[in-house]
């Protein structure tokens, strides 16, 4: 779906006596947040790569950390992993085991996650105290 079909209405036609749009300025439209929501926003997607922001980990240490099934968790493992968010390494020697961890494009969103942070312990009750 693209941003006009989203918000809805024709491309806005624009005349040379117009000042050029300030790029830096927030999009019409909220695309860029509902593209990125659609990557990272279940909530075991953001479980798991809040759980990887401490590190490269085995696949029990997730489940047992994040409290997820292990069908639940490979799926969310594979999607991460193929949206480019997390690195699969597998280790051979005995007994075998398989590491994931964060790539730069996972370890990115460290800031968006300290800012959720924040706000949570600003406007939810639960998170205060």
């Amino acid at each position: 779906m693209s941003s006009q079909e989203l918000a809805g209405s024709e491309p806005a036609e624009t005349t040379d006596a117009e000042p050029d749009a300030d790029t830096s300025s927030a999009p019409d439209t909220p695309c860029p947040v509902v593209d990125s929501l659609e990557q990272i926003g279940s909530r075991w997607r953001l479980v798991v790569l809040h759980e990887l922001l401490n590190g490269e980990s085995r696949f029990n240490e997730l489940k047992r950390e994040t409290d997820a099934n292990a069908r639940t968790l490979s799926r969310v493992l594979d999607d991460l992993q193929e949206t480019g968010f997390v690195d699969r390494r597998l280790e051979e020697e005995s007994p075998v085991a398989t590491y994931y961890s964060l790539t730069p494009k996972g370890e990115s969103l460290a800031p968006v996650f300290e800012e959720i942070d924040e706000w949570a312990h600003e406007w939810l009750a639960e998170c205060s105290g």
